[in-house]
């Protein structure tokens, strides 16, 4: 395996997946259309992700005993992801997300974090060791927030580039976001963090206004068909979304933060990372399944190019 130029350390999960022609309403039970089981999870999403766009990746985290923790790291290990920092935790269950998607393509998840929720110190030091030779760091908070902020303060410390993706969104502390060289929340997490909706490219903007001024390097917002806003104090740009026919949306914001960490890790700048970001968000929305639907690096160049010639 080569040396890691990107280091994941977040949640790991199998995603449970009714679609149906619309989610029920409180008390309603309605009849779905398909039953799906795939890998999933942030963290491991987001490493197959950069993995697939070209990175060297480490993956960091837990998953349970039982008979999904064994399907969860085999899929990594087929996607490439080095799984040497995962555990198996035989005292808790692997992480599980059950996902109900509708006829817009639109879905609503509920979350039980399992083996993921039994992260601490140790992750924190696989985390350490890995980023001796890697140059970005991703997170997200489906590991304990504690863990989360050690393991960035250390990275910082280090002078790595850090890439917060702030989801399930919940509170930060202060000091995670002068941690945090990349945010990049998605509307429902941004709205989270600054106590107001984003809509449209103004409120984008003084969404990333607000998290600058809190000390992140760089915030992204990720706007799904509404594109994505991105400043760094110095440059800052609404970059419209791809048009392409959405069948699902899971993941889709791990696809482009895979992206983003993979482009990083090579030397890219803000406006040239989001870009392919974008794309691979995009292509992601047009396959089913978590994991499954990350393009290749040669899918996003092709589809970068044929937007160039449009």
């Amino acid at each position: 395996m080569a040396r890691p130029s990107v280091v994941v350390f977040g949640g790991i999960n199998m995603d449970l997946v009714t679609v149906s022609r619309r989610s029920p309403q409180p008390g309603e039970t309605v009849v779905g259309d398909r039953f799906l089981t795939y890998p999933g999870g942030k963290g491991a999403n987001q490493a197959v992700a950069a993995a697939r766009m070209g990175a060297g990746v480490s993956m960091v985290g837990r998953v349970g005993g039982d008979s999904f923790g064994g399907e969860l790291l085999g899929h990594l290990e087929g996607a490439g992801v080095d799984v040497a920092g995962i555990e198996v935790d035989s005292g808790a269950s692997s992480g599980i997300a059950v996902i109900n998607i509708d006829s817009t393509a639109q879905n609503r998840i509920v979350q039980v974090l399992g083996a993921n929720a039994t992260c601490g110190p140790a992750e924190v030091s696989r985390v350490v060791e890995a980023m001796e030779h890697a140059s970005v760091l991703m997170l997200q908070l489906e590991a304990p927030l504690e863990a989360s902020l050690e393991a960035a303060r250390a990275a910082f410390s280090m002078g790595r580039t850090v890439v917060l993706d702030p989801g399930p969104a919940r509170p930060l502390p202060d000091e995670m976001y002068a941690y945090c060289s990349y945010i990049t929340p998605n509307e429902t997490e941004a709205q989270a963090l600054v106590g107001f909706p984003v809509v449209d490219a103004a409120s984008a903007e003084t969404t990333a206004a607000r998290l600058l001024e809190r000390g992140a390097g760089c915030a992204i917002v990720k706007m799904g068909s509404l594109g994505a806003y991105y400043s760094d104090g110095s440059t800052s740009r609404h970059i419209p979304a791809h048009p392409v026919d959405a069948v699902d949306t899971v993941a889709a914001g791990d696809a482009f933060n895979g992206a983003l960490a993979a482009a990083l890790s090579e030397g890219a700048g803000p406006e040239a990372a989001v870009q392919r970001a974008m794309a691979a968000g995009a292509l992601a929305v047009t396959r089913h399944g978590a994991q499954d639907s990350m393009p290749s690096r040669a899918q996003v160049d092709a589809f970068l190019a044929a937007q160039q010639r449009r």
